[in-house]
């Protein structure tokens, strides 16, 4: 089993690499990857999960060794038969059936032991749907599947078993993985810890917050939320455990923070450049909508992570005794030096790319290993890190410095690891390639050279190095075989929904069940998302959410007189299309995160969607008030303003969820400040109910508010007209007009072509792709009236008693805490 898993993290390192290319062999399509993964997680699987509790642990039984082979030709079929299948697509002869028919089985056999029976009902559930379909209601029935159709559908194509999310384990979840684990096997892992500790141990829930500020950086650049968890939570994990957080807690809180990284501009999990075509708008003003609601998720997270530490009473850990002057000259000197060489290296790699051109990457090789070889003299100086023991208590914080100068080689891969991600702008792949590479050569080498340094004996060191990197290696592939399972039973789940089409049914039903009303519409496409998502990477994830539910929202929104900017309808079902990675049974970032925790992954999910309730109430509030999109925000006051009470209404949702403030909050309080939080999101709801928002003006006014409106502003209209099916429609839209200019022209920079008949105006044409027909509107639609908006009271009046309000609340928790405080002290003298 050790070299099948070696074996399993070399062929990994093979397909990622350039080598193929260069040597001209052993070049693999997606699909025979995908096919020869899935072939070593099932193998691997059947030896390393015994069946049951009472199966032996000292030895593999034979029925074991019998699943994992007949596993593996199952799972590597695809590869083994790649041309014969090719030659007859939709064709299987009766060895492809019988071999998808054990496949299946397998597979879930695999999964029921590698991840637990919930993931094997779910599986089972659409399973039984799309054979039973003829048997549903109505709104999801369908006419069924063969058994033929059906193993073809999900085990000979990439619709289903080896469909996306199997390649997103097999392209570089894996490397991230392998990388993780090499690091901790070079001693890097302890070091980290160590470090982090030092640096932040001092702060309540400290290592929980080195997670989340890890993972918003990581995901700026991260195209899938399960290698920003395989790729952070392999350190961060296991020191929030360490610092008293449960394994649950602390998977949740990294696979919370790891989904927010697939909102944070400017990539957006590569979402964000998809958004411009969908859209229709620049990739600035994407970047621009999207940025506020993410960076403030994620201050909401830290907030929550605080509290959670709060709650649990989790001590800071004592500092050494430091006089004040040393410590901030040991902190200056410590920022100072550690930008200072920064900048060296970053300032010193772009020079020698611009002076030697193409001749750099072997020069910039060869000061790496330079660099890499002094590193290992300074700290050859010092002795060792002691082992760490996740079960001794820290009694006192180490000193940074003295931690940091005993590893300093391990920076390099995690430089390369940054440089070809950040600034090369490598695919995650081949960046988790380049860094894995350092990360070997590190394992092989760092033993002999310390052993060289410090004059020790020179062989037993060789052979430590060895087993070091046998067992990185293989340890590595152990911890992808729940990953690589994972990802293909939710390909079963994704192949039902392609197979059935379930997803098109589930916007009918939307669309039957909302019946006109906006609020349950929205909870709908929400919920529809959510499936949609299950086991889907962020890029196809936003394909099919776009396709499928962004129109229906624009579509019912319009027609229920609720004029939704269409950037705000995209960002709504992509939210919820992403909370998918973390929302049970299928959430595959809280399965990555469990498998690092060692925990229940559905317990890990439930507890990872609760500190996500924060990011699932800001997709409602795009809808209902754009403005925390910085839509019709034009000054810096104003968006100084909108950014203040959004972050303040955000934290005290999450203080509620929470349901603690400034101590254990009563459930009236949690209720208030709920309450307190919807006021300030919206504030224009209390308004509306004394004074209408908008004040209809006659289709004659149209276009002289066309040309009234500033730049780069958005207008309101209504238009009537008849759709494709012949029914009388009523919509109300929001469109954006660019730079002032005469109305119609202003109108034809939005697709949209207006014909003037006295008073009467009529879209006479509709440009094909345009923001205008995205939005829906279509040719013959009459233009009956144009919103403007009306005079209201201040908006600072809700807003005001909403504050008054919170400092209520804080004062009443202030005092009950006090008391609280005080009954300790007096308790015991009692």
């Amino acid at each position: 089993m050790l070299w099948v898993a070696v074996a399993w993290s070399l062929f990994q390192l093979w397909y990622a690499s350039p080598l193929p290319f260069v040597f001209g062999f052993g070049i693999l399509n997606d699909t025979e990857a995908r096919a020869i993964h899935l072939g070593f997680a099932l193998f691997l699987t059947f030896l390393a999960y015994p069946a049951l509790r009472s199966s032996p642990r000292d030895r593999v039984p034979l029925l074991d060794w019998v699943l994992a082979v007949v596993g593996g030709f199952a799972g590597a079929y695809l590869f083994l038969f790649y041309v014969q299948l090719s030659g007859r697509p939709g064709q299987p002869t009766t060895l492809d059936l019988v071999t998808g028919t054990v496949g299946i089985l397998l597979l879930l056999e695999a999964t029921r032991r590698a991840l637990g029976l919930p993931m094997v009902v779910v599986a089972c559930v659409f399973i039984f749907y799309t054979f039973a379909g003829q048997y549903m209601p109505d709104v999801i029935q369908h006419r069924g599947a063969s058994l033929t159709k059906f193993l073809n559908h999900q085990w000979l194509t990439t619709e289903g078993v080896f469909g996306i999310a199997l390649g997103v384990s097999t392209s570089f979840v894996f490397l991230f993985v392998l990388f993780g684990t090499l690091l901790e096997k070079a001693g890097a892992g302890n070091w980290m810890m160590q470090i982090s500790i030092a640096l932040l141990g001092h702060l309540r829930g400290g290592p929980a917050k080195v997670a989340v500020v890890s993972s918003a950086l990581n995901g700026v650049v991260s195209g899938s939320s399960v290698s920003n968890v395989v790729s952070g939570g392999i350190f961060t994990i296991p020191l929030m455990k360490r610092t008293g957080l449960s394994g649950v807690k602390a998977g949740a809180i990294e696979a919370a923070a790891s989904i927010n990284g697939q909102i944070m501009p400017p990539v957006m999990g590569a979402a964000a450049f998809l958004m411009v075509e969908y859209v229709g708008i620049p990739y600035s003003e994407i970047v621009k909508h999207a940025l506020l609601p993410a960076v403030f998720s994620y201050i909401a997270l830290l907030y929550m992570v605080h509290l959670e530490a709060i709650k649990m009473d989790l001590k800071t850990i004592p500092q050494r005794p430091t006089p004040a002057r040393e410590r901030m000259l040991r902190m200056g000197l410590g920022l100072s030096g550690s930008i200072l060489a920064v900048c060296i290296v970053y300032y010193g790699i772009v020079a020698i790319q611009a002076v030697f051109g193409g001749a750099a990457p072997p020069l910039l090789a060869l000061a790496g290993v330079a660099l890499y070889v002094a590193s290992v003299w300074y700290s050859s100086r010092y002795p060792d890190l002691a082992l760490d023991d996740p079960n001794a208590p820290i009694l006192e914080l180490p000193r940074a410095w003295d931690v940091t100068r005993t590893g300093l080689d391990f920076l390099i891969p995690i430089a390369v690891l940054l440089w070809c991600l950040m600034v090369e702008q490598m695919s995650p792949g081949l960046s988790a390639f380049w860094a894995t590479v350092s990360i070997l050569g590190i394992v092989a080498t760092r033993k002999p050279l310390m052993a060289v340094f410090r004059k020790e004996n020179l062989a037993a060191s060789v052979r430590a190095a060895w087993d070091d990197l046998i067992d990185g290696l293989a340890l590595g592939a152990r911890n992808m075989i729940g990953i690589g399972i994972a990802t293909a039973t939710a390909g079963i789940v994704v192949g039902t929904i392609t197979l059935t089409g379930l997803g098109l049914m589930m916007t009918e039903l939307v669309e039957l069940i909302s019946g006109g009303n906006v609020i349950l519409m929205l909870i709908l496409i929400a919920a529809i998302s959510l499936v949609l998502g299950m086991g889907i990477p962020t890029t196809a994830n936003y394909i099919l959410v776009a396709t499928l539910m962004a129109p229906v929202v624009v579509d019912l929104g319009a027609q229920a007189g609720l004029p939704i900017p269409l950037i705000a309808v995209h960002l709504f079902v992509f939210y919820f299309g992403i909370m998918a990675d973390i929302t049970p049974p299928v959430g595959l970032a809280a399965f990555a995160a469990a498998a690092i925790s060692k925990e229940d992954p559905i317990a890990t999910g439930f507890q990872g969607a609760l500190y996500s309730l924060r990011t699932a109430i800001l997709p409602f509030v795009f809808i209902f008030n754009p403005a925390i999109l910085l839509i019709g925000v034009d000054t810096w006051p104003q968006t100084i303003w909108v950014a203040t009470v959004s972050l303040i209404a955000i934290l005290l949702f999450s203080a509620a969820t929470m349901n603690w403030f400034v101590t254990k909050s009563r459930l009236w309080e949690s209720a208030a400040l709920l309450l307190i939080c919807f006021t300030l999101f919206r504030p224009d709801w209390w308004l509306n109910q004394v004074s209408p928002p908008y004040q209809e003006l006659p289709a004659s006014e149209f276009l002289s508010a066309v040309a009234q409106t500033p730049a780069d502003g958005r207008i309101n209209f209504v238009v009537e007209g008849v759709d494709l099916m012949g029914e009388d429609v009523r919509k109300t839209v929001n469109v954006p007009l660019g730079e002032p200019g005469e109305p119609l022209e202003r109108l034809r920079g939005i697709g949209l072509t207006i014909t003037q008949a006295g008073d009467a105006l009529m879209i006479s044409n509709v440009d094909f792709g345009s923001y205008a027909k995205r939005i829906g509107l279509d040719v013959g639609y009459d233009v009956v009236a144009v919103l403007r908006k009306a005079d209201q009271p201040s908006s600072l009046i809700p807003i005001g008693l909403a504050l008054a309000a919170t400092a209520g609340v804080a004062g009443l928790q202030f005092a009950r805490a006090r008391k609280q405080a005080d009954r300790k002290e007096t308790g015991p003298a009692s």
